[in-house]
C-alpha cells in the first residue's frame, strides 16, 4: 500500500500530534495519548511461484490514560485494520490493532 514513512505520517494526522512512535526502545519515554507499532511480517503475493506484490504487516498500540478514547475507533477504521486485543497496564488502556499497508 505504501511506505513506512506515509503509515507514520497518516498516523500522525489521526491522532492529531506527533506522538507516533515506530519501534521505541524500552527507555523512551512517551507521551500520551499515543500509538506505538512494530512491523510484524511481510506477506508476498506469488504469481508462477514469484513474489510480485510485497504487504508489509504492522501491530499498532494505540495508548491513552482515557478509557472512552475515541482513537481505536479512528484506527480500526483504516483500510485491513483489524483490532486484536484490549488491556490495562501502569493504569494505562492500551488496544492492539493488526494492520496490512
Amino acid at each position: 500500500m505504501g511506505s513506512r514513512l506515509n503509515l507514520q505520517i497518516l498516523l500522525e494526522t489521526l491522532i492529531g500530534s506527533n506522538n507516533v512512535y515506530f519501534q521505541p526502545p524500552p527507555t523512551f519515554l512517551m507521551s500520551y495519548p499515543c500509538i506505538v507499532y512494530s512491523r510484524v511480517n511481510i506477506r508476498p503475493r506469488f504469481a508462477n511461484n514469484n513474489p510480485y506484490k510485497l504487504t508489509t504487516a504492522y501491530s499498532l498500540t494505540v495508548i491513552d490514560a482515557n478509557p472512552d478514547s475515541n482513537i481505536p475507533n479512528e484506527v480500526a477504521k483504516l483500510p485491513m485494520c483489524s483490532f486484536d486485543r484490549p488491556f490495562v497496564s501502569d493504569n494505562l488502556n492500551h488496544y492492539v490493532f493488526n494492520l496490512s499497508y
